[in-house]
């Protein structure tokens, strides 16, 4: 039987890397890859031979050096849109996922990068009105100040997870010193909140 749901993943020292599957996490402890710290309470995943409790924080046995990695693959699509809450960074609509596009604050052909400070969540009419041109130029500021998106796409990514998840909260402290005045500013919807910082 599925049970669904996400765990959280961390490095061997203690670093949120992410998040995996229910199962994958199971197959992970059964290949002695991880330590489980944390049960999901009494939830079991069965078999027609077994039980297995369903992990909810496993910690890889040994370490591994993933920040190179992800600075290397580029940007994540959904990352960028959770960031920015699923609207438009221009007109504050919020849409679905096929509704929106990211746009490049300074476009490329101008020199704008690949970074997620160059890159906000825009409904597709107002792409195509900012067109090959900056904010200031096409006259639609910002909603966001480029300061905010700054923040690590990750760590937001695992906060947006978190909100419901009590136990992960003691692991999710980051070594994001220089990040933590600007996560404090990042917009919250009501009745939803980010952590600002380290909980226990």
């Amino acid at each position: 039987m599925a049970i669904n749901g996400r765990v959280l993943l961390l490095n061997q020292t203690y670093e949120p890397l992410g998040t995996v599957s229910v199962a994958r996490a199971i197959v992970m402890t059964f290949k002695n890859t991880v330590f489980v710290e944390e049960l999901d309470g009494d939830r079991v995943l069965r078999s027609a031979r077994a039980e297995f409790p369903v992990p909810s924080v496993i910690r890889r046995r040994t370490y591994i050096n993933v920040r190179r990695r992800r600075e290397a693959s580029g940007m994540k699509r959904l990352r960028i849109y959770m960031r920015d809450k699923f609207r438009c960074q221009y007109c504050g609509e919020k849409y679905g996922v096929g509704e929106l596009t990211l746009d490049h604050i300074q476009p490329r052909s101008r020199g704008g990068d690949n970074s997620p400070v160059n890159i906000v969540t825009a409904c597709i009419a107002c792409n195509n009105r900012k067109g090959n041109r900056t904010p200031e130029e096409a006259r639609m500021p910002l909603l966001t100040s480029q300061s905010t998106l700054r923040v690590k796409l990750e760590r937001v990514v695992l906060c947006h997870y978190a909100e419901a998840r009590a136990e992960w909260r003691k692991y999710l402290f980051m070594d994001v010193h220089d990040d933590r005045d600007v996560m404090e500013k990042v917009p919250i919807e009501p009745g939803r909140r980010l952590f600002k910082k380290p909980l226990r």
